[in-house]
């Protein structure tokens, strides 16, 4: 069968997947059509390591004609409203959570869907008169996006400071039970009142959100001006990501014939052609599409191209410090021996070193350099663990688990994560949950999420699912969400239902 033939193939098994609702066709479809195309200015060794399974770009396509994530100015937004969208300013509650709604189905990312709603606690707080009539509100705006905006990688941010707006989408999540947006919780201790941060617990145990990021150490990073996107993403407002492309450092450390070979060798190579390809995707994406010239949001000042950066994923460090503990003929393994773990840091700093020695002209938020990510793996990864997280069903007790993985967080300003279910009985104890993250949080952990051994919203790896939906996709079942199929991907190849139930 010729290539023209692989292709129409392709084409007519999208057209007769019954799973697929019709838009999950379109888009579908599109990104076919996008991929008959060849990356311009690849380089050749890049084919190689993809074919390999050593480079991977995460389904972003092969010729981007947007950013992979956007981050839009909201306040400006509101403050200006749009001329493009015929939008002012708003003036009450009805009218930010409209405006809102509209310019949202105008964000273009890797999904086609926002990834980022801005602060919403913050952008809704002021229009909010009294509080039993913005929650009608608030609920509807919420069902909303969830309803349309159908896919998990949908993400806003509330806090550090309590808001009533906060309280209140806090307690619509809980009725609601729904997986879309994915919410965070900015959190300083000593700015986030313990009442308000323990609703966030409860919450969290309930249906999976919010997540808690280390606010402190995100602003010593990226300044004021920063939201957690997509899964958990760090990323600067009025800018955001070109590209995401992963290095899965598991298949990489299988191509090494000793530990001297894979740091003196594979890495750098794979490093290098790995940021050469993610050059040559941002080069086409700034100097040949129209994306940074004609579109409305660079036009009216809510996004701006000096904000964007690349973000230089990787995967798989706990496969790849055990093969290499093997070739040493060691017994060792990551997360269960201070060898193996040091060996996880050595690898962390020569990768550190090695992108930021590689400048890209269209990266100057972050001095040129590509900013580092800890992928959180995709529904196909077999035998492969999320960024620098201990392998599912290797998991460590607790408090030595959050300071293990204290020793990678700080190497991840564009996003890292690890997750911590608890039974059911820790409901009746949120107290003793918030002491755990707050002790997360000094050990260096930059972003945490729980969610309870019952709930049906459930974390997959940065992004949330409903078991109920899984199980409903596995009947051969249209669902709504289409990160549903991912879910089920990570359940079946992942066993991200067999996570250690963590108790207190």
């Amino acid at each position: 069968m010729d290539q023209l033939q692989q292709k129409q193939e392709e084409i007519l098994g999208i057209l007769r997947d019954p799973t697929l609702t019709h838009e999950q066709t379109v888009m579908t479809l599109a990104k076919a059509a996008e991929n008959l195309l060849a990356t311009p200015g690849a380089p050749e060794e890049y084919y190689k390591l993809k074919e390999a399974g050593i480079i991977c770009d995460l389904f972003e396509g092969n010729a981007p004609y947007s950013p992979r994530y956007i981050l839009p100015d909201y306040e400006k937004f509101f403050r200006e409203g749009s001329q493009f969208l015929r939008l002012a300013p708003p003036t009450t509650l009805l009218e930010a959570i409209t405006n809102l709604l509209i310019l949202y189905h105008h964000v273009p990312s890797v999904t086609h869907f926002p990834v980022y709603i801005g602060r919403i606690d913050r952008l809704l707080e002021p229009f909010i008169e009294d509080e039993a009539s913005a929650k009608p509100l608030i609920k509807h705006f919420l069902m909303q996006i969830d309803r349309t905006v159908t896919d998990s990688f949908c993400h806003g941010d509330i806090g550090p400071e309590a808001t009533r707006a906060g309280r209140i989408i806090l307690e619509c999540e809980r009725e609601l039970q729904d997986s879309t947006p994915n919410i965070t919780l900015l959190y300083d201790p000593k700015i986030t009142p313990d009442d308000f941060a323990l609703q966030c617990v409860e919450a969290a145990l309930d249906c999976a959100k919010p997540s808690f990021a280390n606010h402190r150490m995100f602003l010593s990073e990226f300044g004021e001006d920063y939201g957690i996107a997509s899964c958990y993403n760090g990323l600067p407002v009025g800018g955001g990501a070109y590209t995401l492309t992963r290095l899965v450092l598991g298949k990489l450390a299988e191509t090494a014939a000793s530990r001297e070979d894979f740091f003196q060798r594979a890495l750098p190579h794979a490093v290098d052609v790995m940021c050469r390809f993610m050059d040559a995707k941002i080069k086409f994406l700034v100097e040949e599409t129209p994306f940074f010239s004609a579109n409305f949001l660079v036009k009216e000042g809510l996004i701006r191209r000096e904000r964007f950066n690349g973000l230089f994923g990787m995967v798989g460090m706990n496969e790849c410090v055990n093969t290499l503990m093997a070739l040493e003929g060691k017994p060792d393994r990551f997360g269960h021996s201070e060898a193996a773990d040091a060996l996880g840091v050595e690898i962390m700093e020569a990768i550190d070193a090695l992108v930021k020695a590689h400048k890209n002209p269209y990266c100057e938020f972050w001095n040129g350099s590509f900013i580092l990510h800890a992928q959180v793996g995709i529904a196909q990864d077999q035998g492969v663990s999320p960024g620098t997280r201990i392998a599912i069903g290797e998991e460590i007790p607790l408090y030595d688990h959050l300071r293990q993985a204290g020793l990678f967080h700080k190497y991840f300003p564009s996003g890292t994560g690890d997750i911590f279910p608890f039974d059911a009985t820790s409901a009746r104890n949120p107290a003793a949950v918030l002491d755990v993250i707050k002790g997360a949080f000094q050990v260096g952990i930059r972003y945490f999420s729980t969610y309870s051994s019952d709930s049906d919203v459930i974390r997959i790896t940065g992004y949330l699912v409903k078991k109920s939906d899984i199980e409903k996709l596995e009947q051969n079942q249209q669902v709504v969400n289409d990160t549903v199929f991912l879910g089920m991907g990570a359940k079946h190849n992942g066993h991200i239902l067999d996570r250690k139930v963590r108790s207190l």
